[in-house]
């Protein structure tokens, strides 16, 4: 599915972090937008996932322009996994229903499954208060597998392996690899070395986009 965004500025405040942002990406396409930390990366993709309100200019995802509509197909991974204090299972489906076979099949793409078969409540351990039972690998992976579970058209990442360490890291790229299979994706990062088989790399600075 395809993302347009015409004309964006956004502030906090009187502080302007976006300035006239104008890009647009074919479904099935990859990009990547580097750029120094602060510099408005995250803030370019809560605004395209809905979660933050546009204030200047518009965003549509194929034919969804509202926040709700956009929501719907998204899914996002960010820097560190929020998960809710619940099981497995039901951070992966949010609490609606949700076959078992998918979130097996999640599990298994997010390389979860060998953990979670180990335990002696399976998908259905709890995770503790803020994911404070698991591990900072095996949270972002159970946020993985609620993002492949979900089966939007368009990811959104946001740094999702910086907070790891190099074995983690490694484990939770493989998954991403599966959650983006197919799929219309940006990924910010400000290490554009994460970003070498995009089919395009941005760099925005000064709120602008640029070609890198």
């Amino acid at each position: 599915m395809n993302v347009s965004i015409q004309n964006l500025s956004f502030s906090y405040g009187e502080k302007q972090v976006l300035n006239n942002i104008e890009l647009y990406i074919k479904s099935c396409e990859t990009v990547g937008i580097v750029g120094v930390s602060g510099g408005g990366k995250s803030t370019l993709l809560k605004l395209i996932s809905g979660l933050y309100n546009v204030q200047h200019g518009g965003i549509a995802i194929g034919k969804a322009q509202t926040s709700p509509e956009r929501r719907k197909n998204v899914a996002m991974v960010m820097q560190s996994a929020m998960l809710f204090p619940a099981s497995i299972r039901d951070n992966i489906s949010c609490g609606h229903n949700m076959d078992d076979t998918i979130i097996y099949h999640a599990c298994e793409m997010a390389q979860l499954s060998e953990w979670i078969y180990a335990l002696p409540d399976g998908v259905d351990t709890f995770v503790g208060e803020r994911g404070g039972q698991v591990s900072g690998g095996q949270a972002q992976r159970i946020a993985i597998a609620r993002a492949i579970a979900k089966n939007a058209p368009v990811v959104l990442l946001d740094e999702p392996t910086s907070a790891l360490d190099g074995d983690t890291s490694i484990a939770v790229m493989n998954a991403l690899a599966s959650l983006t299979k197919g799929k219309t994706v940006i990924h910010v990062s400000h290490q554009i070395e994460m970003l070498a088989k995009y089919d395009r790399i941005l760099r925005l600075e000064g709120g602008r986009l640029y070609v890198s």
